[in-house]
């Protein structure tokens, strides 16, 4: 039977405007100068402020805030949220990155080139996308990985483009535009998978024999994984060709690019251009985040005027809005800045040995650690740490690198697994390839040297360091 019913429970629900910092934060920082640049381009009502001519604008903002004064806005007293103090009293408004002319040498800016997806960009200009689609196009662009291949999920980065824009993009559509960034050039940009970049390239590559094109093709699609695992009799037999036909498919295959986006990065795009650089000197260290290119940012006065003396409804509505999501998109970057530099300094705090000694001196720490020492959910910290980078004085690493879960040896000590996974992979640099290692002597040897590891943990740190297990590591021809 129907009937009505009463249920309590909490639900947590993102604003736009959490929404929008969470983006931000997971942004490294050439991602966060491009998003920047972008929002400048779209929103009038967010400006540059140049520090040459400060006094200049000092001098508008009196007299501008003068004639406010003189004539107070009729909705003053309405219960409308946004007021004239919100926006000149609050310390977004005049947020600028805390750059000092003293840290150049210490801060590396990258200089300008143009890049891959500078590139991209122009051969999608030449095709026949609306606005919205080039809009999207440059939003997946901008989320593809150093290999070229597009991890995040499609219909997360659509929401975004939606909600940002007011559009109302398809999942159908997202997938046409994908498809286009596949053809360019390199081919297979934007792929989700080995297979479908590889079947990409097949299909636009030029000048091969047609048959031998067609065996490649039917590998991949119909025998990837044999192939994979180099099961070459099983598919030659699948596919009832001869040994010689199936070698001209293969040398062929092994001719493509599983990475598109290696090696056809600009210089500054192979530089890992550091979020944070950490130096110790005499046992201080010091921390400072790398700003690059981020410029000074202002909500601009004369469409801030707008607001308090246009009689039009429709003008007053439009800026107000307009005006509340330049005010939270710096609010945004602030907190974004806030939050990098608390996490920072409790991952510093809680290896203080390795920036000061080097990362023989790692110690087993997880997110959960860092959370409860800055007082945030560890999602946040794993947004925080997600492809940023320090740069110190023992080399640059991720700041992911600086988490790793416990080994205890037979004498009670307890390592980081990091190290464990560099001796494993030190192991298999060595190994006889006719015969390679497998998981289980991988784990008798360590034993043998006092680590208590299982076989099945050897295959998680093989697979967490990419490297295939021992049959796919054989040399068959």
């Amino acid at each position: 039977m129907l009937g009505l019913s009463q249920n309590q429970g909490q639900i947590l629900k993102i604003t736009p405007q959490m929404y929008q910092y969470l983006h931000l934060l997971n942004l490294p920082l050439h991602q966060l100068e491009l998003h920047i640049k972008t929002e400048l381009e779209m929103n009038p009502f967010l400006e540059i402020s140049d520090e040459l001519e400060q006094n200049l604008e000092d001098k508008q903002t009196e007299e501008l805030e003068i004639e406010l004064q003189q004539e107070p806005p009729e909705d003053k007293n309405t219960n409308d949220e946004l007021t004239y103090e919100d926006f000149h009293d609050d310390d977004y408004e005049g947020y600028k990155t805390h750059y000092n002319e003293d840290d150049d040498e210490s801060i590396y800016t990258p200089p300008a080139t143009r890049t891959l997806i500078d590139e991209l960009v122009d051969q999608l200009r030449m095709l026949y996308l609306s606005e919205e689609e080039l809009t999207l196009a440059e939003e997946i662009l901008g989320s593809i990985d150093s290999d070229g291949y597009l991890r995040d999920p499609l219909e997360k980065i659509l929401e975004n483009v939606n909600f940002s824009n007011n559009y109302s993009l398809t999942l159908q559509q997202a997938e046409e535009v994908r498809k286009t960034i596949m053809t360019l050039e390199p081919a297979g940009i934007a792929s989700k998978s080995v297979e479908e970049c590889l079947l990409v390239q097949l299909s636009t590559i030029e000048g091969q024999d047609p048959t031998v094109k067609q065996n490649a093709k039917k590998i991949i699609s119909e025998h990837y994984t044999l192939f994979m695992k180099k099961h070459f009799e099983e598919i030659v037999k699948a596919l009832s060709i001869t040994v010689d036909d199936f070698k001209l498919a293969q040398q062929l295959i092994l001719k493509l690019n599983i990475k598109p986006g290696e090696g056809q990065f600009s210089t500054t795009e192979n530089t890992i251009i550091p979020d944070f650089i950490v130096t110790s000197e005499d046992d201080e260290i010091v921390i400072i985040l790398n700003e690059g290119n981020v410029p000074h940012l202002r909500i601009n006065k004369t469409y801030q005027k707008l607001l308090y003396h246009n009689k039009d409804k429709e003008v007053k509505e439009f800026a107000k809005k307009n005006l509340e999501s330049t005010k939270f998109f710096i609010k945004a970057i602030h907190q974004r800045r806030d939050t990098m530099m608390r996490v920072m300094r409790a991952i510093v705090e809680s290896q203080p040995d390795f920036f000061i000694e080097g990362n023989y001196k790692l110690k087993p720490m997880i997110y959960k650690d860092i959370a409860e020492i800055v007082k945030l959910d560890i999602a946040t910290i794993s947004r925080t740490c997600k492809g940023k980078y320090v740069q110190t004085d023992f080399g640059t690493f991720e700041l992911k690198y600086f988490f790793s879960e416990s080994i205890t040896t037979d004498s009670g000590e307890e390592i980081a697994n990091k190290q464990i996974m560099q001796l494993i992979k030190n192991m298999i640099d060595s190994e006889n390839k006719k015969k390679p290692l497998t998981d289980e002597k991988i784990a008798t040897l360590l034993n043998k040297d006092g680590y208590n590891i299982a076989r099945r943990t050897i295959a998680k740190y093989r697979d967490n360091l990419n490297i295939p297990d021992s049959r796919m590591r054989k040399e068959v021809f």
